[in-house]
């Protein structure tokens, strides 16, 4: 969640104009952002859970009082500062707004200093509440995203940062990576870290639609706009609506429809087949490709325009074959998913079938390993290639090499970047481990 970029404002509750506007004048003098309301269902109208800023309220008001205006507002939001103010003599109101939840109280008469010191004491608590609420929310999405993007290679990790840093944007997102490298994992994992969230993920295969369908499947259509069409049909752009489309093998997109696509994009606008009413959408395009697309354009075999549309951001996503180090650990996840669901004894890998798994080039890439995995927990064999012709094998030496990588990327990641207890466990000396890490490019934890 990107944090508010604006000043944090000090609302202030108080049914006398007279002392609202002094206050308001006493606290932008200072340059404290201030507004101010007449009275408490103004105030609530106003202030939503995660409020950019506090609220001082007189505790005497007009309809709804300020006790109550207290409660309903820490029932939203039980972090937001409230102060209080009190006529002379109302301690024991004071003492029961603070027991209450209020942040502190004003008794007047009280200074224009005085109210700028409270203010500006409950504003940077806020500002510490908010920060803190924005860390744990990164925290979490980092944590979602190591749960779901599983590799401890460099170009997951990368992949994984950038995922963060253009999630919770409006830029659209192109996906390249070869077949069965998780684009539609990639593209999930971009919805579930933005604040479109909660929204619709819909997810369309441009390859896997008869051309005369796709019209009406992305954009919709009227009733009696062609023979068979009963009645309107929302397409799946605006069932998108606030949320996320994801649209793979965008290579395969017929030419026409790129061009009304590409209107999509510019004026975020979409028409029905039958309609000339244009409706407005809010929706994400995140696009995938395994095809050169700039080639494809270069060639006119897609539209240039189109393409620089959806290439504002790109993720590469990397083969296996190039994060061999990640093999174990996928292996081993994918062989616990296929336990719980066949109820089965989920078996680990031995050594020598480690060795063929990080030495085997996977054409299929993640897909490949995964089914793998079925078969393993079936009991149908744990040797790769078995469904194909395999590819040519790795020289031996750079198969050993690379299955070493594994292997102590493996024991680090097992004992938490311990040098100690990984060389241990892999029976070498501390020292040959620590010149292997270096050239190997490893972290330690």
């Amino acid at each position: 969640m990107a944090a508010d970029p604006s000043p944090l404002t000090v609302l202030i509750v108080e049914d006398d104009p007279d002392v609202r506007l002094g206050c308001e004048q006493a606290l932008k003098l200072e340059g404290i952002a201030t507004r101010g309301v007449g009275s408490a269902e103004a105030a609530l109208r106003e202030v939503q859970a995660g409020y950019p800023g506090i609220v001082v309220s007189d505790i005497r008001l007009p309809g709804s009082d300020g006790m109550s205006l207290l409660d309903a507002l820490k029932a939203r939001d039980p972090a937001l500062p409230v102060v209080m103010i009190t006529g002379h003599g109302d301690v024991t109101l004071a003492v029961q707004a603070m027991k209450r939840g209020a942040y502190d109280f004003l008794e007047k008469p009280f200074s224009p200093e005085h109210l700028v010191d409270v203010a500006r004491r409950a504003l940077e608590q806020r500002r510490l509440t908010r920060e803190v609420a924005e860390l744990r929310a990164r925290l979490s999405g980092r944590e979602k995203l190591e749960a779901r993007l599983i590799g401890v290679s460099p170009a997951i990790e990368r992949l994984r940062r950038l995922i963060a840093d253009v999630a919770d944007t409006a830029a659209n997102v192109l996906i390249h990576g070869e077949t069965g490298t998780g684009k539609e994992l990639v593209a999930r994992c971009l919805h579930e870290a933005s604040a479109r969230h909660s929204k619709h993920f819909v997810a369309i295969n441009c390859g896997g639609l008869p051309e005369q369908l796709f019209e009406s499947e992305i954009f919709g259509h009227e009733a009696g706009s062609f023979t068979g069409a009963a009645r309107r049909r929302i397409g799946k752009i605006e069932h998108a609506e606030g949320g996320t489309l994801f649209l793979d093998e965008i290579e395969s997109m017929p030419m026409p429809l790129q061009i009304k696509l590409l209107r999509v994009l510019q004026e975020r606008v979409v028409e029905r087949l039958g309609s000339n009413q244009p409706v407005s959408v809010n929706t994400r395009v995140v696009a995938a490709t395994k095809a050169d697309l700039r080639a494809l354009a270069d060639a006119g075999q897609f539209r240039a325009d189109l393409y620089y549309r959806l290439n504002v951001v790109t993720l590469e996503l990397p083969p296996l074959r190039e994060r061999r180090e990640d093999i174990p650990l996928l292996f081993e996840h994918f062989v616990a998913q296929a336990a719980l669901r066949f109820e089965r004894e989920a078996v680990p890998a031995t050594p020598a079938e480690q060795a063929a798994l990080v030495a085997y080039p996977w054409p299929g890439n993640v897909r490949e390993l995964r089914n793998l995995a079925e078969r393993h927990v079936l009991g149908l064999g744990c040797q790769p290639g078995q469904d194909a012709p395999p590819p040519a094998a790795l020289p031996l030496a750079q198969a050993v090499e690379q299955f070493e990588r594994a292997l102590i990327a493996d024991a680090l990641r097992r004992h938490d970047g311990s040098l100690s207890r990984a060389s241990e466990a892999l029976g070498v000396a501390k020292t040959t481990l620590f010149d292997k890490i270096r050239k190997y490019g490893l972290q330690q934890g």
